[in-house]
């Protein structure tokens, strides 16, 4: 079987810090490698992988600030597509743009939808001509759309060990915005007498400086910005909880399972994905406003460590994660 991986290029794969779909495209080519297909990653010319490498771009665009994303995507995918006919299939992780030209692909097409930015971009996908869709969960599923599968993301499970202690201490773990309800978590801390540790990349500068930034104080609130791998396990494992009041309808949540690995419980509301991913009352709770998740704290914190730490063995790793596309490669060559 040969597969190429059309990956995204705003970051390196996998990401030095920042990257979520860097990070899922990055787990499912070196599990394809470690499993003998034979594997063309096209990503950033500076990514790390078993695979062959092959692109245009020599680094990510989001990390120089003179590139154009617009111009290297589209450079991206128009090689990566020249190259089609090399390939059983073609995964597309670059979400709507390589649709408009799917027609042109010599290879069967499957792309997972990492979620959708809103619906002004569904038009590229109700419209486009051969392109099958993967979900990556079913509560990000768009009525309009047909799908093959949804296969919810996996993580290296290995680089995040268990932590049976945790800590008193609580996390919200991802970009600073109104969607991820970064304010909402700091009042919550406030609320439940806990200190709090923000990470992630600042994506909405006006809400930091407005909302967030203001109350950074001693250790109460702590932010230590956008934390890469090394440090992702040590932060998730030492806190009693991760936080995830998110204000939008999540297509899935890579920190809620990178917590669940650690051992580490989530309290989060029920939108989007959240209610597929979280287990109430064994990984974490799913509650309504900020008194609620308030109130969750100490119940969250009492949970058994060693128990969420299997669910996530059982349910999101990267092995699990690889096996479930090989299953839609396939089904798809298969039906050529």
């Amino acid at each position: 079987m040969k597969i190429g991986i059309l990956g995204p290029v705003a970051w390196r794969t996998p990401p030095r810090h920042y990257g979520p779909w860097e990070q899922v495209t990055s787990l499912i080519a070196e599990g394809l490698c470690a499993r003998g297909v034979d594997v063309t990653l096209f990503a950033t010319l500076d990514s790390k992988t078993a695979a062959r490498l092959d692109g245009v771009c020599a680094k990510g665009y989001a990390e120089d600030p003179t590139m154009d994303g617009r111009v290297w995507e589209a450079l991206h995918v128009a090689h990566a597509l020249s190259r089609s006919g090399d390939f059983d299939l073609v995964h597309n992780h670059l979400d709507w743009l390589p649709l408009a030209f799917a027609a042109h692909a010599k290879a069967p097409l499957v792309t997972t939808i990492h979620g959708f930015s809103g619906r002004g971009i569904l038009p590229a996908y109700v419209n486009a001509h051969g392109s099958s869709y993967v979900s990556i969960s079913d509560a990000d599923r768009a009525p309009e759309l047909r799908y093959v599968a949804t296969v919810h993301h996996g993580i290296d499970l290995q680089a995040l060990p268990f932590s049976a202690a945790g800590g008193p201490g609580l996390v919200a773990f991802g970009r600073i915005h109104p969607d991820k309800g970064t304010a909402q978590a700091i009042a919550i801390a406030r609320r439940a007498g806990r200190r709090l540790t923000l990470c992630g990349i600042v994506q909405d500068a006006a809400y930091f400086r407005a909302e967030v930034a203001p109350h950074i104080e001693g250790d109460r609130v702590t932010y230590l910005g956008s934390v890469g791998p090394e440090r992702r396990a040590e932060v998730l494992g030492s806190a009693a909880a991760l936080l995830h009041p998110v204000a939008f309808d999540e297509p899935f949540g890579l920190s809620v399972i990178e917590a669940m690995a650690s051992g580490t419980p989530v309290i989060t509301y029920p939108r989007g994905a959240m209610p597929e991913v979280v287990d109430h009352g064994v990984t974490g709770f799913l509650v309504d406003g900020e008194a609620s998740a308030a109130a969750a704290v100490d119940l969250a914190a009492a949970l058994d460590r060693a128990a969420i730490r299997r669910v996530a063995e059982r349910r999101f790793g990267a092995a699990r994660m690889v096996d479930d596309y090989l299953a839609v490669y396939e089904r798809l060559i298969g039906a050529r």
